[in-house]
C-alpha cells in the first residue's frame, strides 16, 4: 500500500510514520508543503493520503478536495488536533478523521478499514461515497441513474442519494463496457432500470424507471444517440 502524508508539523510527521512502520507499512511518502504534494500527486498513484486539516499554505480540506480531483481513487484520512473540523472532514470526502496525538489502536482500526474498502472496490466493482457522516459502497448493479453536481456525482440508489467525490467523465470510463447510457452531460443511466420512455419537446428523451418516482431528461442529441444504442441491442 502506498502512502502519503501531507503536514506542515515535521514532528507529526516523523510520529505518523513510525506508528505506520510498526503496523507494517513502509511504501510512505511525506511533505510539510501541500502545493509540493500536489505537484507529487500529479506524478506518482497513491492508495491513502494523511492530510492535516490546520495547515497555513492551504487546509487539508481544500488539499483533500484537489487531490481527488486529480485521483479519485484516493482514501482520505484527515488527523488534526482540533476535533471542531470533524463536520467539515466528512463533507469533503474523508473516510476516517483521527485526532492527534494519533493513538496506535485507532490509527491500525483505521487502516483495517482501508484495506477492506479497497478489496470490497476491487472486487465486487463498487463505488464508495457519502451521504452526511454514513458512508455507502454501492453496488454498480444498484445503481438507478449518476446526476454530475459541481466537482462531485450523485448517485441514485432506491433508498437514497448517495455523495461521490468524482466527475461524471470518470464514471463513465468506469461504467464502460456495462449497460450504462450518458443521455446529457449531466446524466448517466442505467438501462436495465429503465421502465419507460417517451419523446418530449425538441425529441428529447423523458425516462421512468422502476421502483424509484424519479424522471430524468436527456439532452437532444443524448436521446438520438441513445435510440441508436437501444436499436442495436435490439438486433
Amino acid at each position: 500500500m502506498k502512502i502519503l502524508i501531507v503536514d506542515d508539523e515535521n514532528l507529526a510527521i516523523s510520529r505518523l510514520t513510525r506508528l505506520l512502520n510498526d503496523l507494517g507499512y513502509d511504501d510512505i511518502t511525506s511533505f510539510d508543503n501541500p502545493l509540493e504534494a500536489i505537484k507529487d500527486v500529479t506524478k506518482n498513484n497513491y492508495d491513502v493520503a494523511f492530510l492535516d486539516i490546520s495547515m497555513p499554505s492551504m487546509t487539508g480540506l481544500e488539499l483533500a478536495d484537489t487531490i481527488v480531483s486529480l485521483k479519485s481513487n484516493i482514501f482520505i484520512i484527515f488527523q488534526t488536533a482540533y476535533s471542531e473540523y470533524a463536520l467539515d472532514a466528512y463533507k469533503s470526502g474523508g473516510l476516517a478523521y483521527l485526532l492527534k496525538p494519533i493513538d496506535s489502536e485507532e490509527l491500525q482500526k483505521v487502516m483495517i478499514r482501508v484495506t477492506d474498502y479497497g478489496k470490497s472496490a476491487a472486487t465486487d466493482k463498487k463505488i464508495v461515497g457519502k451521504r452526511g457522516d454514513k458512508l455507502y459502497l454501492i453496488d454498480i448493479d444498484d445503481i438507478y441513474y449518476i446526476k454530475a453536481d459541481l466537482d462531485e456525482v450523485i448517485i441514485k440508489i432506491k433508498e437514497t442519494d448517495v455523495y461521490v467525490r468524482r466527475k461524471i467523465g470518470d464514471l463513465e470510463s468506469l461504467l464502460s463496457g456495462r449497460n450504462f447510457f450518458r443521455i446529457h452531460r449531466s446524466y448517466i443511466v442505467n438501462v436495465d432500470k429503465i421502465k419507460s420512455m417517451k419523446s418530449v419537446e425538441q425529441s428529447k428523451l423523458q425516462i421512468s424507471f422502476d421502483g424509484i418516482s424519479d424522471i430524468v431528461t436527456s439532452s437532444k442529441d443524448g436521446a438520438k444517440d441513445f435510440r441508436e444504442y437501444i436499436e442495436k441491442r435490439s438486433l
